[in-house]
C-alpha cells in the first residue's frame, strides 16, 4: 500500500505540518541539572532532519516543587532550562520541523528523596499512590491552584521561546490522569465525583493556559485509558462515557487529542473497529493523534512482565488504511524513531526500513 497518506500536509489554525508523522514523547533522563544541553539539541535536530513533521518532546517538568519524579529530566522553567529549550527549538526549525514541549507533573508517582528537593513528597488528589494505597500528600485547594498556575506559566514561556504549541501530559497515571481516574481520585469536593467532574482539574489547566497564550496557540492533551499502575484501567467504558469525558475538555479550549494506546490497531469499544483516536475524533470532531506500536507487532511491555518485548517489524498497511479513512489525523511514532532518526524520510521514499529488535539500550541511546 502507498504510504502517501502519511506524508500529506496537515494544518490546524497556525499549525502547519509538512506530514502526519509525529515523534512521540519519550522520557530519556539525559539532562543533568535538569537543563537541556547540546545532546538534546542534536537528538531532536536529527529527528527533524529525518523527516518528522511534529516533534513532541520528552516530558518536561513544570515549575512546581513536586513536579519531578525521575533523575536528569529537563525542566520547562528557570532561565537556563528555557534557554536550553530555545536552542532546541531553533535547531528543529532550522531543519523544517515543528516542535511542542510536553508539560509534565508526575503527581503521586514522585518519591521522597528525589533531588533537588528530597524532602518533598509526591502530591496526589487523594494521597493515593496506587488504588487503596495512601502514601503521599493529599492536595489542598492551594496546591491545586499552584499547579494550575505552573502549567499556565510553562505554556506562556514555551510560546515566548518559539515552541509551536504545547502538549499537556494527562496520561499514564501521572498527576492529571490521577484526577481523571476514580481509583486514585476519591475527593468529594468539586475536584472529584463523576467522570465529568473529575475532568475539572484538566479543564482549569486548559483554561489557564488559554488565558496566557491566546486563542490561536495550539494546545494538545495526551491521555490514556491505561495507567502504568494498572494496564487494564479504563476511564470510559462506552462511547457515552467517552463523550462525557471529552466534552468539557473541548469546551475548555483544547485543540488536539493525543490518544495513547498500547496497540493502535485494537478496537476501543465493541460497536466498531474504531480505535481510541477514532472514537475521540468521531465524538468531538477535533483532530486526533493515534499512537501505540506503530510499525511493530507488539506493545513495549506487558503488565507484570519484567524487561522489554522483542517486537518484530509489522506492515504499515492497516495504519495507512485507517488514516486514509480519516479515522484519525496524525500518527505518533516512538521506538522506531529512537533507533532510526531517518525513519520518516525512508518510509516516504518507499524504503520500508524496519527494525529487527528493540532493547533497553536502544531506547536510551542517543543515535
Amino acid at each position: 500500500m502507498s504510504q502517501s497518506a502519511l506524508f500529506q500536509p496537515f494544518q490546524l489554525g497556525q499549525l502547519e505540518l509538512k506530514n502526519r508523522v509525529v515523534m512521540a514523547p519519550m522520557t530519556r533522563s539525559f539532562s543533568p541539572g535538569n537543563i537541556p544541553n547540546d545532546k538534546n539539541i542534536a537528538y531532536y535536530k536529527r529527528r527533524a532532519a529525518g523527516g518528522v513533521g511534529l516533534i513532541v518532546t520528552e516530558g518536561t517538568c513544570v515549575g512546581h516543587k513536586a513536579a519531578n519524579g525521575y533523575p536528569n529530566v529537563p525542566y520547562i522553567y528557570g532561565k537556563e532550562a528555557l534557554e536550553g529549550w530555545r536552542k532546541v527549538v531553533e535547531a528543529v526549525h532550522s531543519e523544517g520541523g515543528k516542535i511542542m514541549p510536553q508539560l509534565w507533573h508526575v503527581g503521586s508517582l514522585r518519591r521522597e528523596g528525589m533531588e533537588p528537593e528530597p524532602e518533598v513528597p509526591g502530591f496526589g488528589p487523594s494521597g493515593l499512590v496506587k488504588p487503596g494505597k495512601k502514601r503521599c500528600h493529599e492536595m489542598t485547594e492551594s496546591d491545586i491552584a499552584d499547579v494550575i498556575a505552573a502549567f499556565a506559566k510553562a505554556a506562556a514561556d514555551s510560546k515566548a521561546i518559539g515552541f509551536d504549541g504545547v502538549e499537556i501530559h494527562g496520561a499514564h497515571g501521572y498527576l492529571i490522569d490521577q484526577f481523571f481516574w476514580a481509583d486514585l481520585n476519591e475527593r468529594t469536593d468539586k475536584w472529584g465525583g463523576d467522570l465529568f467532574s473529575r475532568t475539572r482539574f484538566a479543564t482549569e489547566i486548559i483554561k489557564a493556559i488559554r488565558a496566557e497564550v491566546g486563542p490561536d496557540f495550539p494546545v494538545m492533551l495526551r491521555w490514556s485509558q491505561w495507567k502504568q499502575q494498572e494496564y487494564s484501567a479504563r476511564l470510559a467504558t462506552s462511547p457515552q462515557e467517552l463523550e462525557a469525558f471529552t466534552t468539557p475538555l473541548v469546551d475548555a479550549g483544547l485543540d488536539i487529542f493525543h490518544c495513547s494506546t498500547r496497540r493502535f490497531w485494537e478496537p476501543e469499544f465493541e460497536e466498531s473497529d474504531l480505535n481510541l483516536a477514532g472514537w475521540v475524533k468521531k465524538i468531538t470532531g477535533k483532530p486526533t493523534i493515534t499512537v501505540g506500536s506503530v510499525g511493530l507487532d507488539a506493545a513495549f511491555a506487558e503488565e507484570g512482565q519484567s524487561g522489554f518485548s522483542e517486537a518484530k517489524p509489522a506492515s504499515l498497511d492497516n495504519l495507512i488504511s485507517r488514516l486514509e479513512n480519516n479515522e484519525f489525523d496524525l500518527v505518533a511514532v516512538g521506538r522506531a524513531l529512537i533507533a532510526n532518526p531517518d525513519w520518516a524520510n525512508q518510509i516516504a521514499a518507499g524504503d520500508n526500513v524496519a527494525l529487527q529488535s528493540y532493547t533497553k539500550e536502544m531506547l536510551t541511546s542517543l543515535v
